[in-house]
């Protein structure tokens, strides 16, 4: 039987802040997330709040191989994420949430790579979020964008319940794998 989404979430998110308090766990860039990376592309990222996991070495990467970056603006959470450019070192404005994000003059854009933070997921690449469905609309909103969970390996679950609004990932990134489907 699975879990109700609000008791995971709760449940996963008191396990993340416990291990992240026992130690740091660094998220590195894996060869075959290093593979997909090419000059031109978006790469969508995100500043971690709290415990969740943090992405700023796959964005270094990004760069690195010629990537730009931007980051999601939030306005409310009725209101759909719009991915923002941003370059690392830019300032950031203070958003809803105890979001940082950029500011809103800053162009929008359409990102080839979407860099998810995760609260759990589960081995079929079932993704749970914090459950305002951002991400789910972005999905949905960038169809071809390539979509990476990031999270600590303990985040993983038994099975996420899955809605039918709920879009899945194509690969999710901890700091000790890289889980993938390779279809595309």
């Amino acid at each position: 039987m699975l879990v109700e989404k609000p008791v995971l979430r709760a449940r996963l998110r008191a396990a993340r802040d416990q291990f992240a308090a026992e130690g740091s766990h660094a998220i590195t860039a894996p060869a075959a997330f290093l593979a997909r990376l090419q000059p031109g592309l978006t790469v969508a990222t995100y500043c971690p709040i709290g415990s969740e996991a943090d992405p700023s070495q796959l964005a270094a990467a990004a760069v690195e191989h010629g990537c730009t970056l931007a980051l999601p603006h939030v306005v409310d959470r009725a209101t759909p994420i719009r991915f923002l450019a941003w370059a690392i070192g830019d300032p950031l404005a203070e958003g809803p949430y105890g979001l940082r994000q950029p500011r809103l003059d800053s162009p929008e854009v359409a990102p080839d790579i979407i860099l998810t933070p995760l609260v759990g997921y589960d081995l079929r690449l079932n993704r749970l979020g914090q459950g305002a469905g951002h991400y789910d609309r972005a999905f949905a909103r960038y169809p071809d964008a390539w979509r990476v969970g990031v999270a600590l390996s303990m985040q993983e679950a038994p099975a996420i319940p899955s809605d039918v609004w709920d879009v899945p990932l194509e690969a999710i990134i901890t700091e000790e794998d890289m889980l993938w489907h390779d279809e595309r």
